[in-house]
């Protein structure tokens, strides 16, 4: 039997939904219209497997930010009646036949990325359901990221458009230009447009950073910047090795009893 895993962005969705809902801090209204929202994904994939994964809750911020103290630092946090108000989601979720997933000290990205990397890899689809341009570097055959608000593929297509390079080097890009709303500094004076240059000229970061022949207009700034921008390039890669703990069987999709 063919398998298709649809791995749901759990906060990804949920707090655009209630982001979309100002001034109405009501937690059932957003978790039923999270439900519509996922009742729509699930007629359109048509999932043998569904799961939602969540961020923890904990104080711990995560490897990333060991690596870059500043990480994803100064982000509007979870509102009040969200955190308070997961467990109704999540139980809402689970009527409809949809398992939650939360990680453990570990951003929710490493396990959404692990858990779709581990099914795809073995010729089966994957769905990814987010925004979050960052699962792009997992691009292959059997693996997609669907934006469900703008109703777009985030395919190689468009990350090539958007970006100007290819999937595979998403996170070489990151490591040179950054990622300013997470806080990824890159290299100072390395934007985008010179990121792609460099990425024409050379395969990766690290040929970069190695190289005895780049340009003084680019040298000069890049000088002294290895270590942050292999950090930058670390930050911005998903771990795709996280321990599991589950199995396929565990989040198979059974359409509810009415």
């Amino acid at each position: 039997m063919a398998i298709h895993l649809v791995v749901i962005d759990a906060l990804n969705l949920i707090r655009r939904v209630h982001a979309a809902r100002p001034g109405e801090p009501d937690v059932p209204a957003t978790a039923e219209t999270c439900c519509r929202a996922l009742s729509k994904i699930i007629k359109i994939s048509q999932p043998t497997h569904i799961v939602a994964v969540f961020d923890h809750h904990g104080d711990d911020r995560g490897w990333r930010a060991e690596i870059l103290p500043h990480y994803k630092e100064g982000r509007k946090p979870m509102p009040d009646e969200l955190m308070t108000g997961m467990d109704i989601i999540q139980d809402a979720f689970m009527n409809m036949g949809i398992d939650s997933l939360l990680s453990d000290g570990d951003e929710a990205d490493d396990l959404v990325a692990t858990l779709a990397l581990k099914v795809a890899s073995r010729g089966e689809q994957v769905t990814i359901i987010s925004t979050d341009k960052g699962y792009c570097q997992l691009l292959q055959p059997t693996l997609r990221i669907r934006d469900y608000f703008q109703e777009r593929w985030l395919d190689s297509a468009f990350i090539e458009k958007e970006y100007g390079v290819a999937p595979d080097k998403l996170t070489d890009y990151w490591g040179l230009a950054g990622i300013s709303s997470s806080k990824i500094p890159g290299i100072t004076g390395i934007g985008p447009k010179a990121a792609v240059e460099l990425l024409q000229l050379y395969p990766n970061l690290e040929a970069i950073l190695a190289a005895d022949d780049l340009p003084a207009k680019w040298k000069k700034k890049i000088d002294g910047n290895h270590e942050i921008a292999l950090a930058s390039k670390a930050a911005s890669s998903l771990k795709t090795d996280l321990a599991l703990g589950f199995n396929l069987q565990d989040i198979r999709y059974h359409v509810p009893q009415a």
